[in-house]
């Protein structure tokens, strides 16, 4: 596998010929959708396959995973054009293995919400270990606010990935609730309630377990939040349901702010059966233009969690989706737009710039100027970046990786992913 950078006067089809392979596999492996227009800069995955099997009249996916002694979901990881099993023909080329040697065993946890279009639903669950669904309500009561879910958690089971119950603080208007998580966390009668709601929810649903995302809770209730989060555990746990919870990306025990000052990462990291670090927002919609997740500043928080939470335990955030930022920055004024990688390299060649590649933060940008002359940076993730991100979670020897979000398909994480690592399926 190599990760190839586009060069100015390049096209297709000399990159092809620079690795002896087809254009149409460059274009096909890529997802790209106008391949005569590359911009400098832009990344793409070059895969060398090992063996590939031409479809014969009247074979289905099924039969050619049992002839190589391999699975479906695995051909349809190795082959992304194959959106539904049954929809192969005669003459299409299934690739059954590439040249790349790969690092181990991966979990790979997606969050999505219920509406997300299904198309991209069937084409990212053959990469996922987990699905968590974002995102179930919560009332001062300890109410459920229910969600449409039914539905997405049967396409999940459906390709061996365990969906995860989500619950949050998150209000209607976007903002995460501290004076609600207060209530839950100090009305035992109120937190009862929700964790039986919540108990009952995942045995009729048929989720896997739950994750515990509540953000920007009061420093003062930090002990309360630890003594909550084990008593869910204490109760879902008995009944085999596993429990992820979601946390700031602290750098130290003491660091300041109301993200980070009630996430104790040693005493969840004992009460949770996995933690997620939230490594990503450093560039973020009200914020300076910079990388959504540079890895100088990743490698601190993780760099901090080993000293507290078993590695074992670990997933590491990964980002799916940039920003485009106008300068110049005004505090409380300025509104960056969130692109997704895709339509990152899609704005770059509409605009006529060139992608640069920032070695600190190992993240992707480019600037293009609007039509009433303001300057806009693109902060974005490329190969380059997910494979640096990838690194780490290796390096620091983690169980798996988070991404937020799967809403908008990158093909380019998903190839590395899966020719890098086996994706661990649980159910």
């Amino acid at each position: 596998m190599i990760i190839h950078v586009v060069q100015p006067g390049e096209t297709i089809y000399s990159i092809a010929s620079q690795y002896n392979i087809s254009p149409q596999k460059i274009i096909i492996d890529n997802e790209l959708k106008n391949p005569n227009v590359l911009v400098p800069g832009q990344t793409l995955v070059i895969l060398i396959p090992d063996v590939i099997h031409v479809v014969q009249p009247g074979e289905t996916l099924a039969d050619i995973a049992r002839q190589y002694n391999t699975t479906t979901v695995n051909l349809l990881q190795l082959n992304p054009f194959i959106e539904y099993a049954d929809q192969i023909v005669p003459g299409d080329q299934i690739t059954i293995s590439n040249t790349a040697d790969k690092r181990g065993l991966i979990h790979v946890l997606g969050y999505a919400y219920p509406h997300i279009d299904r198309s991209v639903l069937l084409k990212t669950l053959p990469y996922l270990t987990y699905l968590t669904i974002f995102t179930y309500g919560i009332t001062e009561e300890g109410e459920l606010i229910d969600i449409e879910d039914e539905d997405i958690i049967r396409m999940a089971r459906d390709f061996g990935v365990a969906p995860l119950m989500l619950i949050s603080t998150l209000t209607e208007e976007g903002t995460f609730s501290n004076e609600l998580a207060h209530v839950i966390l100090n009305d035992p009668v109120a937190q009862n309630n929700l964790i039986e709601n919540v108990l009952q929810n995942l045995r009729e649903k048929g989720y896997y377990g739950l994750d515990i995302d509540f953000e920007y809770v009061l420093p003062e209730d930090e002990e309360a939040f630890i003594n909550f989060i084990q008593n869910v555990h204490d109760r879902i746990s008995p009944e085999g349901f596993v429990l992820f919870t979601a946390l700031a990306p602290k750098t130290s025990a003491d660091q300041p702010g109301l993200l980070y000052e009630a996430h104790n990462y040693p005493r969840i990291g004992e009460v949770s059966d996995r933690v997620l670090l939230m490594t990503y927002e450093w560039g973020y919609t009200y914020g300076p233009p910079m990388a959504v997740s540079p890895v100088d500043k990743v490698r601190e928080v993780l760099d901090y969690a080993v000293t507290e939470i078993p590695r074992e335990k670990i997933y590491m955030g990964i980002p799916n989706y940039g920003y485009d930022f106008i300068l110049p920055y005004v505090q409380g004024v300025s509104r960056a737009d969130s692109v997704s990688n895709v339509e990152a390299v899609d704005l770059a060649a509409d605009v006529g710039a060139y992608i640069q590649y920032d070695e600190v933060s190992q993240a992707p940008y480019f600037i293009y100027y609007d039509e009433q002359g303001r300057q806009h940076r693109v902060w974005f993730e490329d190969a380059r970046s997910i494979m640096a991100k990838l690194n780490l979670f290796s390096e620091y020897g983690f169980e798996g990786v988070g991404y937020w979000n799967v809403m908008r398909y990158f093909p380019q994480n998903w190839l590395l992913v899966s020719n890098l690592y086996d994706i661990a399926k649980l159910v």
